[in-house]
C-alpha cells in the first residue's frame, strides 16, 4: 500500500481503472492561463482542459459564483427546481434560437438526451418507421453506448457487444454521401458544426446549408453537437450563429460551466413537448452549484468584447504557428475556427502528434492532440496576448527539439 502522503502518478496505477494514461505531471494550482505542478513548475495552458476552461483557471467571476452558492443550497434533485437553474435557462433561451432547456452533467448526457428526444419526437409525430439517425465518420458525441455508436469512430464503440441500431455514417463535407443515406425514415442528422476530435475540420457553407435543406425535405431534425464549439469557442456564442442556419436541437457542455461539470440540451417548445414527464431525467441535472457557476461563465463569455477578442487571439495563434512552420516545415496546414485550432503534421511527421505534445510539456506548455497527426489548441478565450506569445515561443522550442533530434 502507498504511503498515505504520497499522491503521485504511481498512485494512479494502483487505485484507478486503467482506461486513461495521464501525464506524470500533476497540476495543483492554476491562475488565468498558467498552471503549477506539485514541484512548483509553471506551465502555460493551451489545452483548456479540452476546451472546457473557457475563462482559464480560477476566474474571479466563477470563484465568486461558486462560493456564493456554496453558502446557499447545493442539491435538490429534480423533484424541485432551483433559482440558478431557472436563471441560466432563461439566459440561454434569451440568447439562442431555443425556447426550452434540459440540464445534464456532461456532453455525452446532453447528446443522449438529444438522441432520445429525436427518436421520441419521430415516433409521436411520424410513427414507428422513422428511426434512422445519420451522423458522420470521424464524428465524436460522447462515451455512452448510444452516443459512442452515433460517433463515427468504430474504435471507440467496438468490443462492447451489440450496438444500438439504425445508425448510419456519412462523410463530413460530402453532401452527396448524406443524400445517399437520407430518406423519410430518417429522424435526425447529428453533426458537429466543426469536427473536434475528428481533426478540427470546418464545414463548408454549402455543406451546412445542404444538410439543413435535406433535413427539411425529409422531415428530419438537425441536431448540432456544440459541446466543443459552444460558448464562444469559435468567436460566436454558438457556432451555428456564424453558419447562417439554425438547428432544431443543440447540445452544449464543456465551456458552459467553465470547469464545473454541466451540460444542456436546448430546443424549441414544439419539439421539447415530446419529452413528457417521466420520459427522461437526471438526478444531478440542473444542480444549483453547477448552474450558478455556469451562469457566471455564460454571462462573462456572452460579451462582444470577449467574442471579438476570440477572433483577434485566433489570428495571433495562426500567424504564430505559420511563422514556426516557415522555419521548421512540420505542418501541412493550420485549420479550425476561433480558438479551436489544429496544426496538421505533414507527411514527414505523420503519426507523431503525441511527440509534439510531450515535447511541449517538457518546455512548460500544455497542448492537446486530435488524432495521431494533429496538434490541437483550445486555450482560454481570455488568455492574455503575452501568454499566447510566451506559449508559442515554448512551442517553437519543442518543435525545434523534435526537428533537430
Amino acid at each position: 500500500m502507498s504511503n498515505q502522503n504520497t499522491v503521485n502518478r504511481e498512485l494512479f496505477d494502483e487505485v484507478m481503472v486503467p482506461n486513461y494514461s495521464p501525464s506524470a505531471v500533476i497540476p495543483v494550482r492554476g491562475e488565468g492561463s498558467r498552471v503549477w505542478d506539485q514541484e512548483g513548475r509553471e506551465y502555460i495552458d493551451f489545452a483548456g482542459g479540452i476546451a472546457v476552461n473557457c475563462l482559464g483557471h480560477c476566474h474571479p467571476a466563477l470563484v465568486n459564483a461558486l462560493k456564493d452558492q456554496a453558502d446557499k443550497i447545493w442539491h435538490l434533485s429534480n423533484v424541485m427546481t432551483n433559482e440558478p437553474a431557472l436563471r441560466l435557462a432563461k439566459n440561454i433561451t434569451d440568447n439562442t434560437f431555443a425556447d426550452k432547456v434540459y440540464f445534464a452533467n456532461s456532453g455525452a448526457e446532453s447528446n443522449e438526451a438529444a438522441l432520445k428526444l429525436a427518436r421520441r419526437w419521430a415516433l409521436d409525430v411520424h410513427g414507428a418507421d422513422k428511426t434512422q439517425i445519420i451522423a458522420f465518420k470521424q464524428g465524436f458525441h460522447g462515451r455512452t453506448f448510444f452516443t459512442v455508436t452515433v460517433g463515427g469512430q468504430a474504435a471507440y464503440s467496438d468490443g462492447f457487444g451489440p450496438k444500438p441500431g439504425d445508425i448510419f455514417h456519412a462523410e463530413y463535407n460530402n453532401l452527396e454521401s448524406v443524400k445517399a443515406l437520407i430518406s423519410d425514415k430518417t429522424c435526425a442528422v447529428v453533426m458537429e458544426p466543426l469536427q473536434g476530435e475528428g481533426g478540427i475540420v470546418s464545414p463548408t457553407d454549402e455543406f451546412v446549408q445542404g444538410v439543413r435543406e435535406l433535413c427539411n425535405e425529409h422531415n428530419a431534425l438537425l441536431v448540432f453537437d456544440e459541446v466543443q464549439t459552444g460558448v464562444g469557442r469559435t468567436g460566436d456564442l454558438y457556432a451555428y450563429m456564424g453558419l447562417g442556419i439554425t438547428p432544431d436541437i443543440l447540445t452544449t457542455a464543456k465551456a458552459l460551466g467553465g470547469g464545473f461539470p454541466i451540460g444542456a440540451m436546448i430546443t424549441t417548445t414544439e419539439i421539447a413537448k415530446h419529452l413528457k414527464i417521466g420520459t427522461h431525467g437526471s438526478t444531478y441535472g440542473g444542480n444549483p452549484l453547477a448552474c450558478a457557476v455556469a451562469e457566471a461563465a455564460f454571462n462573462t463569455v456572452n460579451d462582444p468584447q470577449v467574442l471579438n477578442g476570440v477572433k483577434e487571439k485566433a489570428k495571433l495563434y495562426v500567424d504564430g504557428l505559420n511563422a514556426i512552420n516557415a522555419k521548421y516545415n512540420v505542418f501541412s496546414e493550420i485549420r479550425g475556427k476561433g480558438l479551436l485550432i489544429g496544426a496538421v503534421l505533414n507527411e514527414q511527421y505523420q503519426g507523431k502528434a503525441k511527440d509534439f505534445l510531450n515535447a511541449a510539456m517538457s518546455e512548460g506548455l500544455m497542448t492537446l492532440v486530435a488524432g495521431a497527426s494533429i496538434v490541437r489548441f483550445a486555450p482560454s478565450l481570455v488568455i492574455p496576448n503575452k501568454d499566447i506569445a510566451e506559449g508559442l515561443a515554448r512551442f517553437e522550442q519543442a518543435v525545434a527539439k523534435i526537428v533537430n533530434a
